[in-house]
C-alpha cells in the first residue's frame, strides 16, 4: 500500500476501512425495515441539517422580531425556547418541523409509523442538550431518536 492509499482510507473512516476488509454492513436502515432508497428510507444528514438550520433561523427570527425586539444579547437563549416549542409541538402532531417539511423529513415511531406527544416531547428535550443529537449509530440515526425510539425519514 503506498502513502495515498494509506492517506485515502483514513480520510474515508472507520467504516470504509472495515467494509474494504470485507465486512458487510448492509445499507442504512436495513436492520430497521426500511427500504435502501425513496420514501420511508432514512434520510440522509444533509437533509436533516438542511432542515435544522431552516428551523433554528426562523426561531431566531421569531425570537429576534417579536421576543426580544432587537435586544440581541437574549436572542439566542428565547430562540432556544422557541425551538423547543416549535418543535415538541409540530413534530408530536404533525410528524414534521417547518423545515423538516421543506426538507422532505419526517419524523416516525418505528413500530406505529406515527410520534405521540410523549415521544416527541423526550425527542426535542434530547434534541436540545445536543450532545445525544451528536452520537449516531451505523443507521444514522442520533442518540435522541434511539433513546425516544423515532426514526427519520424520507417523505
Amino acid at each position: 500500500m503506498d502513502n495515498r492509499q494509506a492517506i485515502g482510507s483514513w480520510l474515508s473512516g472507520p467504516r470504509a476501512a472495515m467494509e474494504d476488509a470485507g465486512a458487510d454492513f448492509g445499507y442504512r436502515g436495513e436492520q430497521l425495515g426500511l427500504p435502501e432508497e425513496g420514501p420511508n428510507s432514512i434520510a440522509r444528514p444533509g437533509r436533516r441539517l438542511g432542515a435544522l438550520a431552516v428551523d433554528w433561523g426562523l426561531c431566531v427570527l421569531i425570537a429576534y422580531g417579536l421576543i426580544t425586539k432587537g435586544h440581541s444579547p437574549a436572542t439566542s437563549n428565547w430562540a432556544l425556547l422557541v425551538f423547543f416549542v416549535m418543535s415538541a409541538l409540530t413534530v408530536g402532531t404533525l410528524g414534521y418541523t417547518p423545515g423538516k417539511r421543506l426538507f422532505g423529513v419526517r419524523v416516525v415511531d418505528l413500530r406505529t409509523g406515527t410520534v405521540n406527544p410523549l415521544r416527541s416531547l423526550l425527542r426535542t428535550v434530547l434534541l436540545c442538550l445536543a450532545i445525544p443529537a451528536l452520537i449516531w449509530d451505523r443507521d444514522g440515526r442520533g442518540l435522541h431518536d434511539r433513546l425516544a425510539q423515532t426514526v427519520e425519514v424520507r417523505i
